[in-house]
């Protein structure tokens, strides 16, 4: 179920595609979004947007808040913890945590593999794991999920609030997160400006 689809088309699922909001998208809150699709099926569709950074905290700051470490352990985290981006997931559960990762990790039970080289695991276990330097080689931090009802992606894809394209590492896990949605529109040989002169046209 979770191998990569060959169907791209409205019929096809997504799971492991990239989401890119369409300048006209009504929607506020995805305006100028990159989503990662983690799941999408008949029953709906669940992602995690990769380009919008939580404001004003930071992953030593969250492990601390989580009880992960004691302050006093904050100066001591490995390097790899120090660098993990904290985001904005999305507008649906956005108090918890979901972990989008590279492969070279693996809960039984709690990680669910999405596409190659790419999981998510949503358990506080992975967050003590980076914070003794042996998590996954790549992860972000996402704080919150778009989650869509049956037919509704689909639906707002045909009414052009979407384009998609296939994920990589750097849409993912890049550290410029600003760069990720006009990254994304290159992906797919797309012009911003050319764009949002089109917004409108049908």
């Amino acid at each position: 179920m979770l191998a990569r689809k060959q169907d791209n088309g409205p019929r096809g699922f997504l799971d492991g595609q990239m989401l890119i909001a369409m300048p006209a998208m009504s929607d506020e809150r995805f305006s100028r979004t990159v989503i990662y699709v983690c799941a999408h099926s008949n029953e709906g569709a669940m992602g995690i947007v990769v380009n919008q950074p939580a404001s004003n905290v930071t992953f030593p700051d969250l492990l601390v808040q989580l009880d992960v470490i004691p302050a006093a352990d904050r100066i001591i985290l490995p390097s790899r913890a120090e660098t993990v981006k904290v985001l904005k997931g999305g507008p649906v559960e956005t108090g918890r945590g979901f972990v989008l990762h590279s492969a070279d990790f693996f809960l039984e039970n709690s990680t669910l593999p999405i596409d190659e080289g790419v999981c998510l695991t949503a358990t506080v276990e992975i967050l003590k794991a980076i914070a003794r330097g042996d998590g996954p080689a790549s992860a972000v931090l996402a704080l919150g999920y778009a989650g869509w009802a049956p037919g509704q992606l689909e639906n707002e894809i045909q009414q052009n609030g979407w384009l998609h394209c296939t994920a990589d590492t750097d849409l993912i896990f890049g550290t410029d997160i600003t760069a990720k949605y006009v990254k994304a529109l290159q992906k797919l040989g797309v012009d911003l400006a050319m764009l949002s002169s089109e917004a409108g046209h049908a």
